[in-house]
Formats: C-alpha cells, structure tokens, sequence
C-alpha cells in the first residue's frame, strides 16, 4: 500500500476512483476507456499543481516519505556489480553507513568504477534499529573515509549519498570521539585527489550530513533539505514546542532551492513529478545522469586544480558582518 501524506490525500481520493474505475471493466462489460483518461488526466494535473506548490515544510515531509528510495536503492538501480566493503578496522562495521565500489555506465558507453558511500535509513522497525534510523557512530564516518583513501588510491571518483536526521548523539558514540570523526573527514575530504560528488537524497541534517558532504559537486535533489538543524528541534529551541515546526521551517530556508540562491550548494536534481518516492526506477534514471555528467566536468581537470577549486568553493561561503 502506498503511503500517502496530508496534502497528498486529494490525489489519494482521485487515484482511488481511478482503481475502482478499472476494477469496474474488469468485471462487467462496459466500456470505461473515457472515463480512466479524463480520471489520469484530473490527476496528472492535480499533482503538478500540489508539487508546484509546495512550501518548505512540506519539502521536508517529501524528504522523509517512507516510500522514498534510500542509499541501497539508488545502488541497486544505478550500479552493476556493487561490492560492499564493511568495518572502520578499529572497532566495528556501523550499518548506518554503507559503501563500496561498484560500475555507473550509461547505455551503450564505457563504465565508470567509482566508490559510493551513503547513510542508509531502513523501512520497517526492524531494519531501523539495524540502522540506527540512518544516524552513524563515530566508526561510520571512520569507515567512509577509508572507503575515500581506499577509491584514492585506485584513483577512483567517489559518489557520496546523504540521508540522515543527523549524527547518532548518543553517550557511547561521544565516549567514542563522534566530533573527532566527523572533524576529520571535513580535513580529508578537501584533500582528496580524486573527483568527489556528494549528494542530499533525503535528510542533510546538521554535521551528521556534512561528515561525508564536502565535494567538487554538492547536489541536492528537489525535495529534499539542508541544515544545520531540524525544523523540530529549531522550533523547540526557539518555541518550546514542536507545535511551531512550520513556522521554523519558512525562517531556516533549508530547501533545495534556498540553499542553491545562497551557494552552499551547485545545483538542484529535479525529481519525477510527485517526487522521488513517486518513480524509483526514473529518479535513479535521472541521479546517474547527472552523476556521470558531472564525472565528465571533473575528470578533465588536474587533481590540484578540483582541491583548489573545492577549497576556495568552501571558503568563499559565508559573510563576515564587522
């Protein structure tokens, strides 16, 4: 059963009737040919007009739909021959982090081996646990930046996927060096030799997300967000309350297309209209697309121009008021 949210339930409504209407030709003998197109018309324009709509909170809901495709999904759609490579060689494998290498290739082109690294969420209670809820201890993020060193040293391009709600605060994982970990892969990560392009598929929340987020490219697709903090948590700060989380999303301005106007990041990919969770299979399409354009940018230049390039990218965000 697909999941639907609030402002999603007019469409609920129309695709409901539409299922009747099918099941109505299955059993009987009248012709409903009409009424199904004048029926996928009606919501093929009531989605367009909902999603052209959409304000900054229901972004951050589309972000978290629990019908969008994770990290394994967009790696089971886009990649061939994916080998997961497990353990930070310390003290543990962290599920919450996934990656290995694996072939991007579009049809009929040569393929590009590249090391992918994403946190991944999971889709029933159990698996959750199994993953943390996607927020990794400080060996997750140990574990990508040996995957990074590792891609470097076969001269390997790395792909990063970011979906979290943020680094796992718990006392074992500060016990562990949590800051230390992500602190570090913020240093290694402008360093690095070979291309890096990171994208946000879901949750970019605070340095959960920037621990594996410092890149060549830094994507966003649409209906996704980027902050340092959640509008939940802002609006309990700030309120005392949860009550005004959509107030504090419209003042954080932690959208795709907010964080595109301020030049934290380099572009936006569009998604399937009804959004990623709405076609997989298209908005893998669409990510590996974009993924090898970009290799192609990148790889024409020297190792030394993309880390100045990375750095000074970095360096120029901000303002400095006196």
């Amino acid at each position: 059963m697909r999941t639907y949210l609030d402002f999603e339930k007019p469409i609920a409504d129309l695709e409901a009737r539409l299922e009747e209407t099918k099941r109505l030709a299955q059993t009987s003998n009248v012709d409903v040919s009409e009424a199904v197109k004048v029926l996928e018309q009606s919501i093929d324009k009531l989605r367009r007009e909902i999603f052209q709509n959409l304000t900054r909170w229901q972004r951050v809901q589309l972000s978290r739909h629990p019908d969008r495709p994770y990290t394994l999904d967009y790696i089971s759609l886009m990649c061939d021959q994916f080998i997961e490579l497990h353990g930070d060689r310390t003290v543990r494998d962290d599920p919450a982090m996934v990656g290995g290498f694996c072939d991007l290739g579009r049809n009929g082109g040569p393929d590009q081996t590249v090391m992918i690294i994403g946190q991944q969420k999971g889709r029933n209670t159990k698996q959750r646990q199994h993953r943390n809820f996607g927020m990794p201890n400080p060996e997750g993020y140990r574990k990508a930046l040996r995957l990074m060193k590792l891609a470097e040293k076969f001269n390997k391009p790395i792909i990063t996927l970011i979906d979290t709600p943020g680094a796992f605060p718990g006392l074992e994982a500060e016990e562990r060096g949590q800051g230390e970990a992500i602190a570090r892969n913020l240093k290694e990560m402008f360093m690095l030799t070979v291309p890096v392009i990171c994208i946000v598929i879901g949750e970019g929340a605070s340095g959960g997300a920037l621990g594996i987020a410092i890149g060549d490219r830094v994507l966003m697709l649409e209906n996704t967000w980027y902050s340092v903090i959640s509008p939940e948590n802002c609006s309990t700060i700030l309120w005392r309350s949860w009550d005004f989380k959509e107030q504090a999303a419209e003042a954080m301005k932690l959208t795709a297309r907010d964080m595109e106007m301020y030049k934290l990041v380099d572009g936006i990919v569009e998604e399937p209209l009804g959004g990623a969770h709405n076609d997989h299979q298209e908005m893998a399409y669409i990510l590996k697309n974009v993924i090898l354009d970009a290799l192609a940018q990148l790889n024409a230049l020297e190792p030394q121009e993309r880390i100045n390039q990375r750095i000074d990218k970095f360096c120029s965000m901000g303002v400095v008021l006196e």
